[in-house]
């Protein structure tokens, strides 16, 4: 297998870019921020994420990538070609093989547009994975196999879940709540109950240090500041881990919803796989906690968050070409 083969997570929130035989080589923000006035891109990735919340009027901060699809592209293909060449360093003058994840819902159009983009920023050949197959992967699954595996990929903009077998995926459903939802759902929560404006990033703090998806014996509390909606001065309440829990109830919700479909149209035989083999969980929005412990109780399976759960559908994407080939043997 040649050196420079890279796999891609193209996320909503981040980019993660895997290369063989390196492992993770970079995790950035899928962030940009362009100038206006010299139409050029000041800032990409994390460089770009530091300067978002101090930007003067004549830049604009771009995320191109909304709910798993490319709503920029030629931001995108800058971004892309930016985080391959820093990714690949001194091997940048070789066009690699890529391999680039994305959401098992995506129209064909999409698709091609992903594959467009990832050509021009300079592949030497484009593999597209699916999300759930990639995170399978990268949790040490053993895809080729003629057994049901259950994916619940949960990442910033989309949660994608999908049954796999033989390499491939046999039902599967996607819902635009993730991560980012979470977010907002704090955000409104808190501006509603509270009278509070918070920006995203408190919004995503809240959610990191106290959120929870079930209910926990000993609720914790946090100290938020914010702007007072009233007075407009800066303001400062108590949040609890109950009331974060009601605020995520509706988007937690639906992610369990999706996955319930999904277990309904699985044949039988792989339902028992699935039984026998549990539920596994990836992405960035799986570290919520007790997320987990929600889709068990809800559907009676045995539900496992795996280590690394950010990185690993960016691991399996890297190695997706590689099982495949050994597949076609």
């Amino acid at each position: 297998m040649p050196a420079s083969d890279i796999g891609i997570d193209l996320g909503t929130k981040n980019c993660l870019v895997y290369s063989t035989g390196k492992g993770l080589v970079l995790q950035e923000p899928s962030i940009v921020v362009y100038d206006k006035d010299t139409e050029k891109i000041r800032a990409i990735g994390e460089e770009a994420r530091q300067m978002a919340g101090h930007v003067t009027s004549n830049m604009e901060v771009i995320r191109p990538i909304r709910q798993g699809v490319i709503v920029d592209f030629n931001v995108t293909e800058k971004m892309l070609k930016y985080f391959i060449t820093k990714a690949m360093g001194s091997r940048a003058f070789r066009k690699p093989r890529i391999s680039i994840c994305v959401p098992s819902g995506i129209t064909e159009i999409e698709r091609k547009a992903v594959e467009e983009v990832t050509y021009q920023a300079g592949a030497r050949q484009v593999f597209l994975v699916e999300e759930p197959i990639a995170g399978a992967i990268g949790s040490g699954v053993d895809v080729t196999k003629p057994f049901g595996n259950l994916i619940v990929d949960i990442g910033g903009g989309t949660t994608d879940v999908a049954v796999i077998s033989l390499g491939g995926v046999v039902v599967s459903a996607s819902v635009k709540v993730a991560g980012d939802a979470f977010d907002q759902a704090i955000l409104e929560y808190v501006r509603k109950t509270h009278s509070l404006f918070i920006g995203e990033d408190m919004a995503e703090e809240i959610k990191i240090k106290i959120g929870t998806a079930v209910e926990e014996a000993n609720p914790q509390v946090m100290e938020v500041k914010g702007r007072n909606i009233m007075t407009g001065l800066p303001k400062q309440i108590k949040l609890t881990s109950e009331e974060v829990r009601a605020a995520l109830r509706d988007a937690t919700g639906q992610i369990v919803e999706t996955v319930h479909g999904v277990l309904e149209k699985t044949p039988p035989e792989l339902a028992a796989d699935i039984v026998d083999r549990g539920i596994v969980l990836t992405g960035g929005g799986a570290l919520l906690r007790g997320m987990d412990v929600l889709i068990e109780q809800k559907t009676g399976v045995n539900t496992l968050t795996v280590q690394n759960a950010m990185n690993v559908v960016a691991v399996g994407t890297g190695k997706y070409a590689e099982i495949m080939a050994r597949m076609d043997e």
